[in-house]
């Protein structure tokens, strides 16, 4: 970052992710000027959000289908039409920062923020660049930096390497070992695939069932059920079901030939970790080197720790999209925008609600 933050502004985003973009967009269309009356900061070095980390193996057509952006198709860019043989990271880092620059959003990066707290008439950011006041502070900070690993019985024991989906780069680093892959999202379903004729051995293990469809409606319609029941949980504080939970895969051509060559036979959960692998409710075991948890994530929340936002229950009660306790704040890209079904729709919403606060005020 070149030139230091301003000290105020109106608005600020946190996170130039699907989220966080989708709202600065709107905002910059609907009259504020970035960089005087909205402050976009993202903490990744690069455009692309959460998708610049993601491992050099994937491509589009193997993960979630990812939305085009509010106004990416006047630039005649849309991930539909993308080239499935590239990298997906390097497309969307693409697309994302030509939609940066063609609308002049002025994202300041790489910016971490670390605290937001209440300075009275306005809200503080803290970041490791200096301090902004604003009026608004839309938070876009997405899921990546808070993946979920579910604690079992014996996992401290575990003598091999553990790892989470963040930390996963390239299936040779597994080369020759015996991995067990657990979670039941398209993640878990890539490293199995990827392991294939790599790892000496891989054990792909789920804590549900796992039910392939074919096509996308039927997929489809089970999001947007996992989407409402993303959303009753926000309204009422509740912690946030996980939408991969609510969800069906897709059986892809490559899937689908993974299925019938035996590849992908999903494992009931282990019930525990021992040193050297993992043991089965049944009593048998499975000796292994490394353990993937691609077991999900959670909202990375812990910087907006100082507002107090938490019920009893551990939640937090948010409104389409903003919060009840603090409502100068707002959560884009949480709860039932959190998948890509939800999240350019709440854009628009999070926007006009910013504008509407910002309305009331001299």
């Amino acid at each position: 970052m070149d030139s230091p933050l301003p000290r105020r502004t109106r608005v600020v985003v946190i996170g130039a992710g699907q989220a966080g973009l989708s709202v600065a967009y709107h905002l910059q269309r609907r009259g504020l000027r970035p960089g005087v009356d909205l402050v976009v900061l993202d903490r990744g070095p690069g455009t692309g959000g959460a998708w610049q980390f993601r491992w050099e193996s994937l491509r589009l057509g193997d993960a979630h289908r990812v939305n085009d952006l509010p106004g990416m198709a006047e630039l005649g860019l849309s991930f539909e039409t993308a080239d499935a043989t590239v990298p997906a990271r390097e497309i969307v880092a693409d697309y994302y920062r030509r939609f940066e620059d063609a609308y002049r959003l002025e994202v300041r990066r790489p910016v971490a923020v670390t605290a937001v707290e209440d300075a009275g008439d306005l809200l503080r950011v803290v970041t490791d660049h200096g301090t902004i006041e604003a009026e608004a502070v839309v938070n876009a900070s997405g899921t990546w930096g808070a993946p979920f690993r579910p604690r079992v019985r014996g996992d401290e024991t575990f003598r091999g390497r553990q790892w989470t989906t963040v930390d996963y780069v390239d299936a040779a680093d597994f080369r020759g070992r015996r991995v067990v892959v657990v979670g039941g999202g398209t993640s878990a379903v890539g490293f199995v695939r990827e392991l294939e004729g790599v790892a000496a051995a891989t054990t792909w293990v789920t804590r549900r069932t796992v039910e392939f469809v074919e096509g996308d409606g039927l997929a489809q319609e089970n999001g947007i059920a996992a989407v409402a029941a993303q959303d009753e949980a926000a309204r009422a504080g509740l912690p946030l079901p996980s939408i991969v939970s609510g969800t069906k895969l897709v059986a892809t051509p490559r899937i689908r030939a993974a299925i019938d060559r035996g590849t992908l036979v999903a494992h009931p959960m282990f019930t525990a970790v021992e040193p050297d692998g993992v043991r089965f409710a049944d009593g048998s075991f499975v000796p292994a080197d490394d353990i993937i948890w691609a077991t999900g994530f959670r909202p990375e929340l812990k910087h907006l720790a100082p507002l107090h936002l938490r019920e009893h229950s551990g939640g937090i009660v948010v409104e389409r999209g903003r919060v009840t306790r603090e409502p100068r704040l707002f959560l884009a890209g949480y709860g039932p925008q959190a998948s890509t079904i939800g999240a350019n729709r709440a854009g628009r919403a999070v926007a006009a609600q910013v504008l509407a606060l910002l309305d009331q005020k001299p």
